[in-house]
């Protein structure tokens, strides 16, 4: 079955996890690697660049500054492509990624999760374009100087340097990503921008509650400006006793807002500590796919939510 599956994943952590606990991005014993990967019919990953010193007690980067995670993380991203040549391409655009997929390759794009990593810097920013990022959350956790987020500071929506981060971003063709942002700090980026924004891995806060959930009307801006969200497979966002069905309840909650567009998968594999029920990895999304047409659903809703979704927004906003 998986050699039928199309996969596009908004958001995964697997760069940390090498860089912190060693091993390979070809094979190894996480949430994900490229052997697995390479079972699916074709396969585009975003890789986040992310740290956070404190969260991981005993690390060589502990208490260092979040900034010193972006070129440690960008240099192990580069020479894994470099060592996985053959299988994985490293892509900056819609057009890049077809030409990996359809030169029989997988596809890699990098994200960086929390504006301060970048140092929150304009300048930074635009450098980081250059190095091939295409997305960035504006936030982790963590408030900083672009905005509060889900957990810290949530009353505070973006800064005036915030503002200018956001127009940056999108006169750079980067694809703007909320999650983990504070509810105020979204609306300010729903109402800066015209075109598509994405929150890579967000599920719908009115089927769990959890502020890093979207609300109702957050995921119908987000279809308003023909975005996508990706579902988040950490258990704790999914709900009490999560399974697959709970993913699925997740997806069913945005079908019926007129959301099958935009909905996507956004895992979080490497970045989250417990999954739901019968996924313990990538190689498990074909279980996902198989309950959802044993529910009935159609091949090219799948296809859409699996693969078309993400890839269209990809193609119209990182064109450079």
């Amino acid at each position: 079955m998986k050699d039928q599956i199309d996969v596009f994943d908004a958001h995964c952590d697997a760069l940390l996890l090498r860089l912190l606990y060693g091993g390979t991005l070809r094979e190894n014993g996480r949430h994900l690697d490229l052997k697995r990967m390479s079972a699916y019919r074709r396969y585009v990953q975003f890789f986040a660049i992310w740290g956070d010193a404190q969260a991981f007690p005993g690390c060589d980067l502990r208490g260092a500054p979040p900034e010193s995670f972006f070129p440690a993380e960008y240099e192990l991203f580069r020479s894994e492509m470099e060592a996985n040549r053959d299988c994985i391409s490293f892509c900056r655009s819609g057009e890049e990624i077809r030409a990996a997929l359809e030169g029989g390759k997988m596809a890699a794009l990098l994200s960086v999760e929390g504006g301060e990593l970048l140092g929150c810097s304009l300048e930074r920013l635009e450098e980081a374009h250059a190095k091939g990022v295409r997305a960035v959350n504006l936030t982790w956790n963590h408030a900083n100087a672009l905005s509060g987020s889900n957990a810290e500071r949530p009353e505070l929506g973006l800064t005036r340097q915030g503002r200018d981060f956001v127009r940056k971003m999108e006169r750079l063709g980067m694809l703007v990503d909320v999650s983990h942002l504070s509810d105020p700090g979204f609306w300010d980026v729903a109402d800066m921008l015209s075109g598509p924004f994405i929150a890579s891995h967000s599920n719908a806060r009115s089927v769990f509650f959890h502020p890093r959930n979207l609300t109702d009307a957050q995921f119908t801006a987000i279809i308003e400006h023909n975005g996508v969200a990706g579902l988040n497979l950490y258990a704790n966002f999914l709900g009490e006793k999560a399974g697959v069905d709970t993913v699925i309840a997740h997806l069913e909650h945005c079908l019926d807002l007129g959301g099958a567009a935009h909905v996507a998968l956004g895992t979080d594999f490497d970045g989250c500590s417990l999954l739901p029920a019968g996924i313990s990895g990538v190689q498990d999304l074909e279980r996902l796919w198989e309950r959802l047409l044993q529910r009935n659903y159609g091949r090219e809703l799948l296809r859409a939510l699996f693969f078309e979704n993400l890839m269209r927004v990809v193609s119209e906003v990182c064109t450079m």
